[in-house]
């Protein structure tokens, strides 16, 4: 999700669910430890929870960000350990680090030692075309032995060669079974699924074996998704809004980071692109708001425009 979950999406996130944990974009330490750390840490108070996705794999650089996350506010410190893009794995971090249990281990128990903050994993089921279970069990029994208790566990082999991000996120099978054994054999640690989860049945069937649920391309392609989750899975009440609202809410967000930031609203909105995911007239919405030529134009007119030109009313959107 680089360049995607960023804190803007996640304000829009935050619209949709009171109560869902949220993710950051995975920052490399190199990128903390040597660059703009505001820009990469900063976030907003209505985001909580959200933790912070760290990648690197020396442990006291981990350790180091760890600590600089705690410090910025974040609930959670999660390690990368599943994202295959050769990018990432030039930077030895991600995906491949799975071929590494004892330097996850080591990585893990500095950054635990440094936080007083949860530290969790988030992985794959194997690597390459070794689909053998052992893999998956012995390295997640030998982090957890370093400290970790959690484990987000998208239910995909990486393959490290030959696919693009793209590819390993659909062609290597989902193997949903795996996650479930991790969960029997390991009971006493917090097991969460990703990959390949769409609808809020498959949520409650995965929660019904497993401790949690992580949505990806899923939740920022058809954000309204999340709209129902309060009510179907924390037993809260439901969130009243409706996407007229949580646009109106955006809008005054760009105002806001206009203001306080000198962000432009069109980086903005990209995020909320689909929020008419499947409702009539969704595309000519979306046009407005991805209109590069209204960039000048204050994001108010442009919503008003997009109202006004295609009609939009409450009973649309509800």
């Amino acid at each position: 999700m680089m360049d995607w979950t960023d804190a803007h999406c996640r304000y829009l996130h935050r619209l949709l669910s009171r109560h869902a944990l949220l993710y950051t974009e995975m920052v490399t330490t190199g990128a903390l430890l040597h660059g703009d750390v505001p820009r990469h840490l900063r976030f907003n108070a209505e985001e909580h929870p959200v933790a912070l996705q760290l990648g690197g794999s020396e442990p006291a650089d981990l350790a180091a960000c760890a600590k600089l996350g705690q410090d910025w506010g974040y609930d959670e410190i999660n390690i990368n350990c599943g994202c295959p893009s050769e990018r990432v794995q030039r930077g030895a971090f991600g995906a491949c680090l799975m071929n590494e249990a004892p330097l996850v281990a080591d990585c893990v128990k500095a950054m635990v030692d440094a936080v007083d903050v949860p530290v969790t994993v988030k992985h794959r089921i194997g690597i390459d075309k070794t689909e053998s279970y052992d893999f998956v069990r012995d390295f997640v029994g030998t982090v957890a032995d370093a400290g970790c208790q959690t484990f987000i566990v998208h239910a995909r082999n990486a393959w490290l060669k030959g696919l693009s991000p793209k590819e390993n996120r659909e062609i290597p099978p989902l193997r949903y079974e795996l996650v479930h054994q991790l969960k029997k054999d390991f009971p006493a640690l917090t097991i969460s699924i990703n990959g390949g989860i769409t609808t809020e049945d498959q949520i409650a069937t995965q929660l019904q074996q497993l401790d949690g649920v992580m949505v990806g391309r899923e939740a920022y392609h058809n954000p309204w998704f999340l709209a129902g989750w309060d009510a179907a899975f924390f037993g809260a009440a439901p969130v009243e809004a409706t996407r007229e609202s949580v646009e109106e809410q955006m809008v005054a967000y760009m105002e806001r980071m206009a203001v306080e930031q000198g962000a432009s609203w069109y980086s903005i909105a990209r995020h909320m692109l689909g929020l008419r995911h499947g409702l009539p007239g969704a595309r000519r919405w979306r046009q407005v708001w991805s209109d590069h030529r209204l960039k000048t134009t204050p994001p108010r007119e442009v919503m008003a425009l997009a109202h006004v030109r295609y009609g939009f009313d409450e009973s649309k959107s509800a």
